[in-house]
């Protein structure tokens, strides 16, 4: 932010108040142009009253006539032509005027800025429009576009922008493999921890949104707000879309103000003022969120949610910064001096920070907990204590959830082979499962104490069948595994594939594949078929898919924030920069 483009908010605010237009007489005529004498007379009036030099009030006059009368210019081709004005501002370089037919596809767009930002071309940037990517293969009017709006371009500012754009292709690839695969290695649940219940399809929807949002905020700790903001706004798409149907307790808490406060703090970040009108309606959005859970003047703090108070000074921050940008400057100063307040009191003593370190804790935590607790070590070490507990607690009800749930309401596959790896009968370890609902403690205790009750009630049990075990076992399936996933799914060939496939590590699938490969290669060099090769072949496909999600969730959870209470640890470096470069220029 400038002492220029201060000058300028001031200016324009108050030729609004007069209802001077500047591009009429007597200040401007037309065939004859500007009329610099009137000009100069009107910032001597306006230098006296908003306290300003006379060169700067006019050379923001001067801006603010040239950009109406090419606006004016702008319309009147529209109208004749039907070719639009985009106004494109990539960071904090001078906005572009780009033109293109509103019927041209988002890519055309892309294309034209990617030339006049010198790029190679126009798939590596992305362009946003009222908080949204542009999409490069709808058109530019069925995407809601309007002649003069205001664009946002980001562009790779990383390893180059082939590799930026190579990166959030891959980092997409993985999120909608890991969905898609049997994993869950994101939480769909409260910040408690406690699990929320949604039918499978929306559950994936829900999953997607968060894998994005995480994905993003990683990428904010690296200061890599490009690709955040990308991330977010791709994870705040999908959250929109199964919004409508989110039980309330998803929807109470802080999923929906914390990507809104997020997406802003991006465009903050990135300097660029262009998506103004979205940043107010998302910060608008968070605190209507926020003030359900904290009160309406979100006030209503106590010890075991005060560490919050973080977020709220990054909104009353983020709020006081939109605010200035609409010459709202009491409002501004109002919501700057919360934040303030707010940053005041969450500093922490190095002193009582170190001595928490030294206790074993790390400095995240021990940061979260010292402010919710005004700096008490005895209170900090118990906030520790007690938050991890309930989000345990939580946590296991959410992977009870998902055991019964990650299999159609059967038993676990890797559950299965680790109780008989413990030594428990196969049928009994079976029977367990299904009484316990995959519970894994549950069902070791009904396997020690109760083995003779489950022995009584076990059902009648199909053996395996003899063909189909000699084709897993030519598969590269060890016997005793086969014959388990055989009889657990009634000689199901297919669904015992998949069984089996489910309780491999990733060193076993390896190995797998490559004696599955060297079957068919040995098929084919002998003329002798003792396994389908149509078979062979789709069991290794498997096998790579499977392979791929590992691959994938350890991509992903490389670059995730372990730390369950680092979405609340802000540096606040950040913020106390912001929060003088904004309190010295409403003083100006």
């Amino acid at each position: 932010m400038s002492l220029i483009d201060n000058t300028l908010i001031k200016v324009h605010a108050r030729l609004r108040e007069r209802n001077i237009k500047l591009w009429e007489e007597p200040f401007y005529f037309e065939g004859i142009g500007s009329i610099e004498s009137e000009l100069e007379r009107l910032a001597q009036e306006m230098s006296t009253e908003l306290g300003i030099s006379v060169s700067g009030c006019q050379s923001a006059l001067s801006e603010i006539q040239n950009g109406r009368l090419r606006k004016l210019a702008a319309s009147r081709e529209f109208q004749e032509t039907g070719l639009a004005t985009f106004y494109v501002r990539c960071g904090t370089a001078q906005m572009m005027e780009i033109k293109c037919p509103m019927s041209g596809l988002g890519s055309e767009l892309r294309d034209k800025v990617a030339q006049r930002l010198q790029l190679s071309g126009g798939s590596h940037i992305k362009i946003i429009s009222a908080g949204r990517v542009l999409n490069g293969q709808q058109s530019l009017a069925s995407q809601g576009l309007e002649n003069h709006q205001q664009l946002m371009v980001v562009v790779g500012q990383w390893r180059g922008i082939e590799v930026a754009g190579e990166r959030l292709q891959k980092i997409r690839q993985d999120i909608l493999l890991i969905v898609a695969s049997d994993y869950r290695i994101v939480d769909n649940s409260e910040k408690a921890g406690n699990p929320n219940v949604l039918p499978e399809a929306e559950l994936l929807t829900l999953l997607r949104a968060i894998s994005f949002i995480e994905k993003g905020r990683a990428a904010m700790f690296r200061e890599e707000y490009d690709v955040a903001l990308l991330l977010l706004l791709e994870g705040d798409e999908y959250f929109s879309s199964c919004r409508s149907y989110l039980p309330a307790s998803l929807e109470a808490v802080d999923n929906c103000a914390l990507i809104n406060l997020d997406i802003v703090w991006c465009y903050l970040c990135l300097k660029n003022i262009s998506q103004l009108p979205d940043a107010q309606r998302r910060l608008e959005i968070c605190e209507k969120k926020f003030g359900r859970t904290y009160g309406d003047n979100l006030e209503s703090f106590n010890e075991m949610n005060s560490p919050n108070r973080a977020l709220i000074m990054r909104l009353h921050l983020l709020q006081g910064v939109v605010l200035f940008h609409m010459n709202r400057r009491d409002e501004a100063h109002e919501r700057l001096e919360l934040a303030a307040d707010a940053l005041a009191e969450l500093k922490v003593d190095p002193e009582l920070l170190q001595q928490m370190v030294d206790m074993g804790f790390n400095e995240s935590d021990a940061r979260v907990s010292l402010r919710a607790t005004a700096g008490r070590i005895d209170r900090a070490v118990d906030f520790i204590s007690e938050r991890k507990k309930k989000l345990n607690e939580g946590r296991d009800e959410t992977l009870q959830w998902r055991r019964v749930h990650s299999d159609g309401g059967g038993v676990c596959p890797p559950a299965v082979c680790r109780l008989i790896d413990m030594g428990f009968d196969q049928q009994l370890v079976v029977e367990a499962l299904k009484r316990t609902k995959n519970h894994l403690e549950h069902s070791i205790e009904l396997l020690q104490h109760k083995a003779d009750e489950l022995r009584a009630n076990l059902p009648a049990v199909k053996p395996a069948d003899e063909a189909l075990l000699a084709t897993l076992q030519q598969l590269g399936f060890s016997l005793a595994r086969a014959r388990v996933a055989l009889e657990t799914t009634e000689n199901n060939l297919e669904a015992a594939i998949q069984f089996l496939l489910k309780m491999l590590s990733e060193e076993v699938l390896r190995s797998i594949i490559e004696a599955m490969t060297r079957l068919l290669e040995d098929q084919a060099a002998s003329g002798s078929q003792t396994a389908p090769p149509a078979l062979v072949q789709t069991v290794i496909e498997q096998a790579k898919s499977k392979l791929e999600s590992y691959t994938a969730i350890q991509r992903f959870k490389a670059e995730l924030k372990g730390n369950a209470m680092m979405y609340l640890d802000l540096p606040l470096k950040q913020e106390e920069q912001i929060l003088m470069e904004y309190k010295n220029l409403l003083d100006i």
